[in-house]
């Protein structure tokens, strides 16, 4: 064979190779723009714009005898409460630890949200769900709300919680579906890792309670994470989807005028 045939031999492989590339890039945009009705909205995140879009996962089957962690609700919308029980304002938060836009909500709202809830005029619900495990595979969503739930049964939720969204790997890298790895993580919050945390979060205890949740939240009507709402008001639909976290202090304390400050905290740190 002539060095020209071979040469346009190595151009025509190489150019289907190319081709296979764009394909498959093309189809991982595709399963990740996949959504039971898309969203997009923004939200002002200290001084920046986060995107809340993500999309919904499959449906999840539940386990009748499924384990419940200690002090949360197990009704209908499964949720871990963070502050006190009886404070005025209620922030309900439906998230996914690998989600970036959860992130970049947890990370810009972090300091007020804690605030609020420890000064007690807001107390917080969280939904946890697992629809980027759904849209990209991997277990990091399922594996990590269930390490999150381990750490609500000695009160250290919130501060576990914390450490998952500022750890958070990138999307495409399912760095939490790694077991050993979260409980590394969990080393951060002092007194976590014990026995029954390192077992808990090797067997899945949870795993149930999750997709119980991830389930409620595929019925819920809503479209992606984070989905947040303040006293059942979705705040992206606020103020234009430009809410800020002095935006949610502000409206906090106007609901929470002239009303007692809640006290019997749920556990949380």
């Amino acid at each position: 064979m002539s060095q020209k045939n071979l040469e346009a031999k190595s151009s025509a492989r190489e150019r289907l190779q190319a081709q296979r590339e764009k394909e498959k890039a093309r189809a991982r945009r595709g399963r990740q723009a996949i959504v039971a009705g898309s969203v997009v909205a923004v939200l002002a995140v200290a001084g920046g714009v986060a995107v809340w879009a993500s999309a919904m996962g499959g449906d999840d089957t539940t386990d009748a005898k499924m384990a419940v962690p200690k002090a949360v609700a197990d009704g209908d919308k499964p949720a871990v409460t963070v502050g006190a029980v009886n404070a005025p304002s209620t922030l309900t938060v439906w998230e996914d630890f690998r989600c970036p836009a959860c992130q970049q909500f947890e990370t810009g709202f972090r300091s007020v949200i804690h605030e609020l809830e420890d000064s007690g005029r807001m107390k917080t619900e969280y939904h946890l769900a697992t629809i980027i495990d759904g849209n990209m595979g991997g277990k990091g969503s399922l594996n990590a709300a269930n390490a999150a739930l381990c750490a609500q049964d000695t009160g250290k939720f919130r501060d576990f919680h914390d450490v998952l969204y500022s750890n958070q790997p990138p999307e495409p890298q399912d760095k939490f579906a790694d077991k050993k790895h979260l409980i590394q993580l969990a080393g951060k919050v002092k007194g976590l890792v014990t026995d029954n945390f390192t077992r808990c979060v090797n067997e899945g205890t949870y795993d149930g309670f999750v997709q119980k949740s991830n389930s409620a939240f595929a019925t819920s009507g809503y479209r992606g994470t984070p989905t947040v709402l303040l006293d059942g008001k979705d705040l992206a639909k606020a103020k234009g989807g430009r809410f800020t976290p002095a935006d949610l202090k502000k409206a906090v304390q106007g609901t929470g005028k002239g009303k007692k400050s809640g006290t019997g905290s749920a556990p949380a740190s």
